[in-house]
């Protein structure tokens, strides 16, 4: 098997860690406990460091000798200087940010290049949810009440594809994923439950 394709790594991570060559310098933004960086040191020999800004998971990531500092995206990126990495991932965290402009504003100043992915707002069942139930959409992606979810930005699919071609922003590749899997571009917005862009300047 794979070790990218290991049941372990999410969905949207597998796909990131398969589009980034060996050796390479990556900053994973909103890393979590380092899954992602674990296996881009094991299996591609890269240089990966991380932004985190749980302390719990700090900790773990820590404890699994992974090079994590704790920060906040939405003021810590400022410090970094610019063309430091090859890539900067932000996964599952664009949607949590104050600012999400200046947060990949920042990544494509930090990295040559960036991966962003996110959940997808438009997704079907999020339509269904608010049309027949007239509330905000609990599901296996979205498994949080409202008041308790720290997604502040609800994005979609078609959303991002404006915001990047507003700002001039070259997309180089985007994947898209339903229940795990590749699923087509074609209707994304409607089909796709998370979206996977890679991005430069």
């Amino acid at each position: 098997m794979n070790p990218l394709n290991a049941p372990t790594l999410r969905a949207d991570l597998k796909v990131i860690a398969n589009n980034i060559p060996a050796r390479a310098r990556v900053l994973d933004v909103g890393c979590g406990t380092g899954d992602l960086m674990e296996t881009l040191e094991a299996h591609k020999h890269c240089d990966a460091r991380g932004l985190e800004l749980d302390a719990d998971a700090v900790a773990t990531a820590l404890g699994r000798g992974l090079s994590v500092m704790q920060g906040d995206a939405d003021t810590d990126l400022a410090d970094y200087p610019s063309d430091t990495f090859d890539f900067a991932i932000l996964s599952q965290t664009l949607q949590t940010t104050k600012r999400p402009h200046v947060v990949l504003d920042h990544l494509l100043r930090i990295g040559k290049r960036a991966f962003v992915s996110f959940p997808n707002f438009a997704h079907w069942r999020v339509r269904v949810s608010l049309l027949w139930g007239g509330r905000m959409p609990v599901t296996r992606l979205l498994p949080l009440e409202w008041f308790e979810t720290p997604n502040i930005h609800h994005v979609t699919v078609d959303d991002f594809r404006s915001f990047v071609c507003a700002r001039g922003i070259t997309v180089e590749g985007a994947w898209f994923l339903a229940d795990g899997r590749p699923t087509s571009a074609a209707a994304a917005n409607f089909r796709a439950e998370h979206a996977v862009f890679l991005l430069r300047r």
